[in-house]
């Protein structure tokens, strides 16, 4: 539009202008609305690189707690700690009591025996002084010096010749029988037999090391098929002493279970422990599950108090009166937590250990002091608090946005939900506070592994835990194994007759 004062626009400069701002007013419009679509844009990137960062904040915090994992704080075994090793966290209350053997505590050491089996007499030559002899001289002391020795020991060979005569009436010829158990021309005897398999499956010396030992020692080495014939008819005379333990153990009132991985013929099998009392029944199978449970015998036909590690199978049987879960493998879940998770998770995770361990406190005092209950006061507060923690765990995690998170929550449900079981032992101070009992009665297998490598054959593995639970039995009823794997080879084997 022109700008000369005074003048009036023609209506064509009027309708110009007009179309060269409505032009530049879409030219802004559309500057806005690409600047608008930018912005979108940019916010669109903003949630999701917030959607990211959340997601790889999540996956630190899981690795970050993987590569806290210790034996301390999970499952995993002592041997997986490597060199360096988690400093020492123990849970226990300090007594003020110093390492070592208390003062005053006599101590042990070896001592004279009144019966030595040889006595030599040292005399003197001649006097010290003036160097008479003395030869007869009268006797006015003696010290005693005792030297405690293995003598050399050799096999023995026994030939049993059975004579044939022929009679002098019929002209009939008769050979005497053979004693018992001498079947073969050439065989070991059954303290021979006992001690290869003592070396092998009780010592977990290696097969070849175990002949190889039976050589040194005894000038008897057995190949090492041999000592494997040997082991397999031990196991097969045990057979009425593992009947024996298993029926035992169906009608304990209380036992724990435990099963765990066992290489055999190159891939992965079961040992499956049951125990009671005085009772260990170790037995392999290739499944983990209730089909391996139900092949050992115990639980299908036991109606006591299952202490056990909170492993879903074990549920399934209905026959029992009862589960006590290991809080042993609780504690270490709920360190796990308070080394790994936010503050919050920290304060209900460390409420329950307390909570935990004042029970276990107060359940081991109870036994002591031979009563069969704890303080009904002290009871009701840490059993409430166990309970308050759970549902605070649960509440906290609700989210489970992360793998932590909602590993967490199952934690705190799980808790909640069989906090009876967990704190079963407190109720019931016949039921132990963990399950490591069986952990214990298992671990035998696990160093055979780390001997061995693997078994290598289900034949050879199943020898192994008859033999096993019939030594750990008889350990824990006052029978070397040496002593109860003799009387098996010699026909006779030990028989528990009860817990």
């Amino acid at each position: 539009m022109p700008d000369t004062p005074g003048k009036a626009a023609s209506p064509d400069e009027v309708t110009a202008g007009l179309r060269a701002a409505n032009a530049r007013l879409r030219e802004l419009l559309a500057e806005r609305d690409a600047h608008i679509a930018h912005l979108l844009a940019q916010g669109a990137q903003v949630d999701e690189l917030q959607a990211r960062v959340a997601e790889l904040q999540a996956q630190v915090a899981d690795l970050t707690a993987r590569v806290k994992q210790t034996s301390k704080n999970s499952s995993r075994p002592p041997s997986s700690d490597g060199l360096g090793k988690p400093e020492p966290k123990s849970l226990r209350k300090k007594t003020g009591r110093k390492p070592g053997r208390p003062k005053g505590q006599p101590g042990a050491t070896m001592e004279l025996t009144g019966t030595p089996d040889h006595v030599l007499r040292h005399e003197p030559p001649a006097c010290r002084t003036c160097g008479t002899g003395l030869t007869g001289a009268r006797q006015t002391g003696m010290e005693r010096r005792q030297v405690t020795e293995i003598p050399p020991v050799k096999a023995e060979v026994t030939e049993h010749q059975m004579i044939e005569r022929e009679c002098p009436c019929c002209g009939e010829r008769t050979r005497a029988d053979a004693p018992d158990g001498v079947t073969a021309p050439v065989q070991y005897g059954p303290r021979a037999a006992a001690l290869g398999t003592y070396l092998w499956h009780g010592q977990f010396l290696s097969r070849d090391r175990a002949c190889a030992a039976l050589g040194e020692m005894f000038g008897c080495a057995p190949s090492p098929g041999a000592l494997a014939a040997q082991a397999r008819k031990i196991a097969g005379l045990i057979s009425p002493a593992i009947a024996a333990i298993t029926a035992a153990l169906a009608g304990a009132g209380v036992a724990h279970f435990d099963e765990t991985g066992f290489r055999v013929a190159g891939k992965l099998a079961w040992v499956h422990s049951a125990s009671a009392g005085k009772l260990v029944l170790v037995t392999v199978h290739p499944r983990r599950g209730k089909e391996g449970m139900d092949a050992a015998g115990v639980l299908p036909a036991f109606t006591g108090i299952a202490c056990h590690d909170a492993w879903k199978p074990y549920d399934g049987y209905d026959g029992v009166a009862g589960h006590a879960l290991c809080n042993a493998h609780l504690l270490r879940e709920l360190i796990a937590v308070t080394e790994t998770g936010t503050e919050d998770d920290v304060i209900w995770a460390q409420q329950s250990i307390d909570a935990l361990l004042e029970l276990k406190e107060a359940a081991d005092a109870a036994r002591e002091a031979g009563r069969c209950t704890i303080d009904p006061e002290i009871l009701e507060k840490h059993c409430r608090w166990f309970r308050e923690a759970a549902d605070a765990g649960i509440v906290l995690n609700a989210a489970r946005r992360s793998k932590l998170q909602k590993k967490r929550n199952a934690l705190a449900t799980r808790m909640r939900d069989r906090a009876g079981d967990y704190l079963r032992f407190a109720h019931d101070l016949q039921v132990p506070f963990d399950n490591n009992r069986a952990e214990q009665d298992i671990r035998m297998s696990k160093l055979r592994i780390k001997v061995s490598g693997c078994m290598r054959s289900m034949a050879g593995a199943e020898v192994f835990c008859a033999i096993r639970s019939y030594v750990a039995t008889a350990a824990r009823h006052g029978i070397g194994a040496l002593d109860a794997l003799t009387q098996a080879a010699q026909g006779d084997p030990w028989i528990p007759e009860s817990a």
